[in-house]
């Protein structure tokens, strides 16, 4: 990829020329049913946010939204994109990313997962619909003429009309 590293199983960005990321192996402690979706999840693909630079910027399609993130910290992302809990940017704590129940992969933005984050107006944490596609915007994230913009910008100049 044009952008340094590349989205591989397991989670990892990687650059080009890094080693083989180590993948899970099952645990003899956990439910089948558990290991299996760990293993879904690799396969999937997806990311630690605790893997990528501060202000990458990511593209997050669920089944009903398109959410843009800026990674601020390891587990800190700016995101907007629902039409009620983010319709402007705001800083939120991604816990990491469910299967729909109640186990989490903490720190992580998995495909076929439902990502889960915790908005600072609102008690309880809020969990989207699933995730089809993770996208790094290389052009966000790297230009410096985006430095000076604001998340809202940068998706509206990307994005065009809201999705809804």
């Amino acid at each position: 990829m044009s952008n340094g590293f590349e989205w591989i199983p397991g989670g990892k960005a990687r650059s080009a020329v890094s080693r083989a990321p180590s993948l899970f192996s099952p645990h003899p402690s956990l439910s089948d049913a558990v290991n299996r979706k760990i293993i879904q999840s690799e396969i999937e693909g997806g990311v630690f946010l605790q893997d990528l630079p501060p202000a990458t910027v990511l593209d997050i399609q669920t089944q009903h939204h398109l959410y843009t993130a800026v990674v601020l910290a390891e587990n800190s992302v700016l995101i907007c994109g629902h039409p009620e809990y983010c319709p402007e940017p705001v800083p939120v704590a991604v816990a990491g990313s469910t299967w729909g129940g109640s186990m989490l992969k903490r720190g992580f933005v998995g495909r076929g997962m439902h990502l889960e984050f915790s908005h600072p107006n609102y008690r309880t944490p809020i969990t989207t619909s699933r995730i089809q596609q993770i996208r790094e915007c290389p052009l966000c994230s790297s230009s410096p003429s985006s430095k000076g913009q604001s998340l809202a910008q940068v998706r509206s100049g990307r994005h065009g009309a809201q999705n809804p």
